[in-house]
């Protein structure tokens, strides 16, 4: 029985005031609308890759060893024979069964090409998103507390300078400066020549995705910076914490509970907003740094025209954004039960 009661105080701390008939029907709603940007971005995303010139087969036209027959041949094999609609319809009704088609340049099945190279895209991610939102609300707290000083100037320079710097022309200075001159870092790749086991194996994994990492982070942090200051920056003006500093409360206190709570809302925001830019970011820096990623795989498969790889790519890009928006307004829901739930 008190197991039981646990799991219920748990469900009630999750969904607070909220009812929960109004809970199931936002996640319904969410749930459609993220099915609906599903379809519409897969219908865009289709016709765009058709619309392209030039296609897988166009290099097989200019080879004297690939007749029309052969050619014609393998357009039927894939499917491509077909009318553009009807192409359309066998793709969506494959992609229900999370099957994203075969790979024209390998061969290989798209789902299995996309979960081989996912973690570690996930990984770069995940991990940057974390220091960006930790290191920019700290400076941009300060900047915002220490305004007009010092502190406050040399944060923003440090944004402007984040913000105006592009990440392949850093990645390259980062790979000249610290691998090649100095040897402090690898050059390229996951691992060293020499497989390693344990707790060594996951060390040396994270000696080499310092420098991709640390240059997903720099480019990311400007814009961060000078949004989390403008926040503090307003919420300082706000007449509920005039008030909470006349009763003499202490900086700690006043950043606990009434800068910090008011932050919160529109960072999660942003968070979920900031998804697309990092998951596309890393589509440069994974080929320069040569990692095999997801990024890395849908440039290669940019270069070649593979339609299935291209589509697959984008869509579980689309899925992630969109279930990161989602869980976004969830969370803003828990924080602020009166949150629009439109």
């Amino acid at each position: 029985m008190k197991f039981f009661l646990k799991l219920y105080d748990l469900y009630l701390s999750f969904t607070g005031t909220v009812k929960t008939e109004t809970l199931f029907f936002l996640v319904m709603r969410k749930g459609g609308y993220l099915a609906f940007m599903l379809f519409l971005i897969s219908l865009i995303s289709f016709g765009a890759i058709h619309a392209a010139p030039n296609s897988f087969f166009s290099a097989g036209e200019l080879n004297p060893n690939m007749t029309a027959e052969v050619l014609e041949h393998l357009k039927a094999v894939y499917g491509l024979d077909k009318p553009l609609h009807i192409q359309y319809l066998d793709w969506m009704i494959n992609l229900l069964s999370l099957d994203f088609g075969v790979s024209f340049v390998s061969g290989q099945n798209v789902i299995d090409m996309v979960n081989d190279r996912i973690g570690i895209t996930l990984i770069m991610n995940i991990v940057s998103m974390f220091f960006v939102f930790i290191i920019a609300i700290y400076l941009g707290i300060i900047a915002a507390m220490r305004s007009g000083g010092i502190s406050d100037m040399l944060i923003k320079q440090l944004s402007l300078f984040s913000f105006s710097m592009p990440s392949f022309y850093l990645a390259l200075l980062m790979i000249l400066g610290l691998s090649v001159n100095l040897e402090w870092f690898p050059i390229s790749g996951l691992h060293s020549i020499e497989p390693k086991e344990g707790l060594a194996y996951y060390t040396d994994m994270a000696w080499h995705l310092f420098l991709p990492i640390f240059v997903m982070v720099f480019v990311s942090l400007g814009s961060m910076i000078v949004y989390v200051r403008s926040l503090v920056t307003e919420i300082l003006k706000s007449d509920y914490y005039f008030f909470a500093k006349a009763r003499g409360l202490s900086d700690k206190k006043l950043l606990r509970f009434y800068v910090l709570p008011n932050l919160m809302p529109p960072i999660i925001t942003l968070l979920g907003l900031s998804l697309p830019g990092l998951i596309g970011g890393s589509v440069i820096l994974e080929s320069i740094f040569g990692i095999e990623g997801m990024g890395q795989l849908f440039y290669m498969s940019a270069l070649s025209r593979d339609y299935p790889v291209i589509m697959g790519i984008l869509m579980v890009t689309a899925f992630l954004t969109l279930l990161g928006n989602m869980l976004s307004d969830l969370i803003l829901l828990k924080l602020n039960p009166y949150f629009k739930r439109g």
